[in-house]
């Protein structure tokens, strides 16, 4: 049965199918919950990086939720991501992205740490910033690259995407045509070598597994790029979440956003059938799940909808929230199958 996780400022909220209806139960009250990640290896181990929290870890599909063992030394969890490849004891290895800027990992799900030093000596560190909070950074996004065990990226806000051919012992600057203001990063299994960049100042992608990268904005209107998803069955069926600016994406009194379609390279269109209107519409947050091919999903603010056919069409998901529920800003959103 597909179960839905969703991580908001102030909680995180698990969606289980009830009949016709999607039934919300929360926990983490009053964390703010920033990011998350499912183990492939283990579905019914999730992890939820919060802002103020650290990292928390649920063995049960959510249904409780413990501190991970060893504390990491910075508190601000802003990303979180399992390798597909990589596991020990039955268990993926783990990666954590913080603020300031440093990257973590960990073979034994968070019992022990070890810091990826490399990416701290890289030329481009002393331009990065996080415009709201300009004396700081952080790991916006981590990718492990789907089809290669040894590649792995992530995208510093506001700084770059930075590339690792070693596992993370060793990396890379960011390249020539990426996006600097990195938002979301997507590989995809059945397509070597390609990585999808949403960022702050459009749309780029890698077709050689980050090496040369090329930007693509045709048919859009706007060019401020927060969720990225894509088609787990086909990979030229790309979306993006696009907004005027960062304002627009993130701000109730300037909310505007807009859902983009583009498939077999062709020019971005907007997608409008079953959507509510740009105008009040906050940044929407993309997710699939490997299970259902051509099926999307898309949070926004306080609604969640659903496409089955690779996002041409919309519905809102019915959910029942418990009595006196509230959630504000939607930072991540993951869908999977729960094989309990």
């Amino acid at each position: 049965m597909t179960q839905i996780y969703l991580a908001f400022d102030g909680g995180l909220a698990v969606l289980r199918q009830q009949g016709s209806h999607w039934v919300a139960t929360l926990s983490l009250f009053e964390r703010k919950c920033q990011c998350l990640a499912v183990d492939p290896h283990r579905p019914q181990r999730v992890y939820c990086g919060a802002f103020d929290a650290g990292l928390w870890l649920s063995d049960d599909a959510g249904v409780t939720w413990d501190p991970v063992t060893a504390a990491l030394p910075h508190q601000a969890v802003m990303a979180v991501a399992v390798s597909p490849h990589a596991e020990q004891a039955g268990a993926g290895v783990l990666w954590a992205g913080t603020e300031p800027s440093a990257l973590f990992r960990s073979e034994d799900s968070g019992r022990s740490w070890q810091e990826q030093s490399g990416l701290q000596s890289l030329p481009s560190k002393a331009t990065w910033s996080f415009p709201p909070r300009p004396w700081t950074h952080h790991v916006r996004w981590i990718e492990a690259d789907a089809t290669d065990a040894d590649r792995l990226f992530i995208g510093i806000e506001l700084g770059g995407v930075m590339r690792s051919l070693d596992g993370g012992a060793t990396w890379e600057d960011r390249k020539a045509q990426s996006q600097h203001d990195c938002h979301t990063l997507r590989t995809h299994p059945l397509a070597p070598g390609l990585l999808y960049e949403a960022a702050g100042g459009g749309f780029a992608e890698s077709y050689d597994g980050g090496a040369t990268w090329q930007r693509d904005d045709r048919g859009r209107r706007y060019h401020y790029l927060w969720g990225l998803a894509v088609d787990p069955g086909d990979p030229t069926t790309v979306l993006v979440s696009a907004s005027p600016g960062p304002g627009a994406a993130h701000n109730d009194q300037q909310a505007k956003a807009l859902l983009y379609r583009r498939t077999n390279s062709g020019p971005w269109q907007a997608d409008h059938i079953g959507l509510p209107a740009a105008e009040g519409t906050r940044a929407y947050v993309l997710a699939t799940n490997p299970a259902e091919l051509g099926v999307f999903y898309a949070a926004t603010r306080h609604d969640l909808y659903r496409s089955a056919d690779g996002g041409i069409s919309w519905e809102q998901l019915p959910i029942t929230w418990p009595d006196g529920a509230r959630f504000t800003t939607v930072n991540a959103l993951a869908v999977t199958e729960d094989e309990s």
